[in-house]
């Protein structure tokens, strides 16, 4: 169960990574002329860049909270947060019309859910 939980942090991490520099890094305009991005076409630069931020701290506490083991509580934390932000992104691409979209975040929430529920309940961290 460990092993499948890291695997599912790894991946949430990866995921969270790609997202959080694209929407960092990358000017609005060009996120907005890609399939998917359509919706940062509507928001401001500010909101853009901090759900990138997020992301990119989302990748960070996802790993290494676990791997420093400091405050490895954090992961499931993070999994919980992540959660969430899957919710909105499901909420915004469901009104953009974008299913395939939608299904994607939901693979990645029900992902946060299993690291969540497993490093909560099943194979919580000891220090």
């Amino acid at each position: 169960m460990n092993l499948a939980l890291w695997i599912a942090a790894g991946l949430l991490a990866a995921v969270a990574l790609a997202g959080g520099i694209s929407k960092t890094f990358v000017p609005k305009e060009k996120l907005a002329a890609h399939s998917g991005g359509e919706w940062t076409g509507r928001a401001s630069v500010g909101f853009v860049k901090t759900l990138g931020v997020l992301e990119l701290l989302a990748a960070v506490g996802l790993i290494l909270p676990a791997v420093l083991d400091i405050a490895p509580f954090m992961v499931p934390v993070t999994a919980v947060c992540w959660i969430l932000l899957m919710i909105g992104a499901m909420i915004t691409h469901g009104r953009l019309g974008q299913s395939k979209l939608v299904m994607l975040n939901l693979v990645y929430l029900l992902l946060a859910v299993f690291v969540a529920w497993g490093r909560f309940v099943l194979e919580p961290f000891t220090g």
